[in-house]
């Protein structure tokens, strides 16, 4: 009472790159511009992305079609997270065909040395986080854990495995990203599924990549996973495109059924195949992968989810060592 408001005038962030920070280092900061266009949607994405979590959070990313970019966008999703949260994030490789996201964050020699088949063999003895980081490995702030690249093993992967790796993360990471398989109906993916709270759909702008991504989205509407569907965001991979297909209609018609559809442009460093370095991206395929990663971050709170909160698992216990 008797406070008034508006007195104090609202301050210009400090700019941070191009001409506008020389001018604001060069007039000692008499003359402020203000923030580019692009710097202000790069303050907005990462202040997104810092989203607090209440708890565990599981993001499922799918696909029914393989070769699609499932992968790639799930990692470049963990990297985005891991490198501007404060807290833990991991990314866990589901695929029970021999999954290649280790490849991509760790290189194909390390991902083998230890992945997720270990982890299951030495549940009884992980009692803290230390004990867990000696079956990860580490792609920047990513933690990481690779599928067994052992067909005869791979492929006996359950949802039983899964749920029980799952738990077992929900102890000690915030935020927990599935790279699924591409068999929506395999064990594995079921199980995936059950406790997702967020998901992420990968589809291409072709006639086959945006049907097959269709398909997943009915299936998963008349199978009891409509929720999933309405809250989704859709990622469009361009590394395959043709002028013979208008992608507005493709766009279109997700962005009717689902929260947020992405457009991830082509990268030739992603097109490679090989170990992802964030900084090696072109400044396109960057602002997606950021732009996913800020969509994602804002299903965090304020959305009633039905995955590891509603089905016991446990809040992430708290570490004096800090939070990684």
């Amino acid at each position: 009472t008797g406070v008034l408001s508006g007195v104090v005038r609202e301050r210009r962030a400090r700019p941070q790159q191009g001409w506008r920070h020389f001018a604001y280092q060069l007039t000692g900061g008499r003359w402020n511009p203000g923030l580019s266009e692009a710097e202000a949607r790069l303050r907005d994405q990462l202040q997104k992305i810092r989203t607090p979590l209440p708890g565990p959070h599981s993001v499922v990313v799918g696909s029914i079609k393989g070769g699609i970019g499932k992968t790639t966008v799930s990692a470049l999703l963990g990297l985005a997270l891991a490198e501007y949260r404060g807290d833990r994030v991991i990314a866990m490789d589901a695929n029970p065909d021999a999954g290649t996201l280790g490849d991509r964050l760790v290189g194909e020699t390390l991902a083998a040395k230890t992945t997720v088949r270990d982890l299951l063999y030495a549940l009884d003895e992980i009692r803290a986080h230390t004990d867990l980081a000696g079956y990860t490995h580490l792609a920047g702030r990513l933690q990481v854990l690779t599928s067994e690249q052992e067909p005869e093993l791979s492929e006996t992967f359950s949802a039983g495995d899964y749920e029980a790796a799952l738990r077992l993360l929900a102890r000690y990471y915030n935020a927990i990203i599935t790279d699924s398989g591409t068999g929506i109906v395999h064990s594995a993916m079921q199980g995936s599924l059950r406790h997702a709270d967020s998901l992420v759909i990968v589809g291409a702008p072709t006639n086959d990549g945006a049907s097959r991504a269709a398909r997943t989205f009915r299936w998963l509407a008349a199978n009891g996973y409509r929720h999933l569907t309405e809250d989704a965001v859709v990622v469009l991979s361009y590394d395959r495109h043709s002028p013979d297909i208008d992608d507005r209609v493709i766009r279109d018609f997700f962005a009717e059924r689902c929260r947020a559809v992405i457009v991830l442009p082509p990268d030739p460093h992603l097109q490679a195949g090989g170990i992802i370095d964030f900084d090696a991206l072109t400044p396109g395929a960057r602002d997606a992968a950021l732009e996913l990663a800020a969509t994602v971050a804002e299903g965090f709170q304020g959305r009633r989810t039905h995955g590891l909160a509603s089905h016991g698992f446990r809040t992430p216990p708290t570490d004096p060592g800090g939070p990684r």
